[in-house]
C-alpha cells in the first residue's frame, strides 16, 4: 500500500493551523505543524516530508527565509500561505523557488487544488530520465554512463586504463596534472609499478585521439604534467 503524502504546516496561528490539519487529515493526508520558523526549517531540514504549507510572517525566521534556505539544498514542493495580497510579495516568493503562493483566505477546495498540482509536477520531473553528462572538449565527447568517446561523432575504442585516464583529464580540463596526481588518480595509491606508465598512456592516448583526429587534445606541461586544453 502507498504511503500517505505528508504535509508539514508551518502556520503561527493555532486556529488556521488545526483548521488546515483536520482538513488535510480529512482527504487522507499525513500532517505535522509547526508555529515557529527556526524550528520550521530544522524540521524540513531532519524530516521527511513531501509537501510544506507554509506562512509568511512567522517568529523565528520568516517564510521567505525559510524557503530561500530549503531552495539551496532541496527541491520539496512549497505553497506559501499568506495574508498579503501584494504582487511585490507573491514575486518574491516565487523568485524564491516557491512553488505556489496562495492568499489568506481562501478556498480549502482551491487549496487541495494546487497541493495536488504541485505535487504531480514534482512527481512528473522526479520520473524524468536524469540528462546524461558528458565531457567534451573540442569535437571530443565522452558519455560516462555509456562508456564511450567519439570525436567528430566518430567512435573512438579505448581500453579500461586509457578510458580512465582520459576521463580524469577531462574532468580537471584545463588544470595541470602531474604524474604523481595521474598515478594515484587513475592506478590507485597503492600501485608499486614504473612510474613512466603515466608517460607510456599519455602516448596511447595521443595515438588515438592527436594523432588519428590530427588535433591536440593532451598537452605536455614541460617538468609539471599533462593537461586536456580547449
Amino acid at each position: 500500500m502507498d504511503k500517505p503524502v505528508r504535509i508539514f504546516i508551518v502556520e503561527d496561528e493555532p486556529r488556521i493551523a488545526r483548521f488546515l490539519q483536520i482538513e488535510l487529515d480529512h482527504e487522507g493526508f499525513e500532517t505535522a505543524i509547526e508555529s515557529n520558523g527556526t524550528r520550521a526549517f530544522e524540521r524540513i531540514m531532519q524530516e521527511n516530508y513531501d509537501l510544506v504549507l507554509l506562512d509568511v510572517m512567522l517568529p523565528g525566521m520568516d517564510g521567505m527565509t525559510i524557503c530561500k534556505k530549503v531552495r539551496e539544498v532541496t527541491d520539496i514542493p512549497i505553497i506559501m500561505l499568506t495574508a498579503r495580497d501584494d504582487v511585490e510579495d507573491k514575486v518574491a516568493g516565487l523568485d524564491l523557488g516557491a512553488d505556489d503562493y496562495i492568499t489568506k483566505p481562501f478556498a480549502m477546495e482551491e487549496l487541495l487544488a494546487r497541493i495536488r498540482n504541485a505535487l504531480r509536477k514534482h512527481t512528473a520531473v522526479k520520473s524524468e530520465p536524469p540528462i546524461e553528462e558528458c565531457l567534451r572538449v573540442k569535437d571530443l565527447a565522452m558519455y560516462p554512463r555509456r562508456y564511450e568517446v567519439e570525436v567528430g561523432g566518430e567512435p573512438v575504442h579505448l581500453t579500461k586504463k586509457e578510458y580512465s585516464l582520459l576521463e580524469y583529464l577531462l574532468r580537471n580540463k584545463r588544470t595541470v596534472l602531474t604524474r604523481d596526481q595521474i598515478l594515484q588518480e587513475v592506478w590507485g595509491y597503492d600501485y608499486s609499478g614504473d612510474t613512466n606508465v603515466v608517460d607510456v598512456y599519455i602516448r596511447y592516448l595521443r595515438a588515438k585521439l592527436d594523432d588519428r583526429f590530427h588535433e591536440k587534445f593532451i598537452y605536455t606541461i614541460r617538468g609539471v604534467g599533462y593537461a586536456i586544453k580547449e
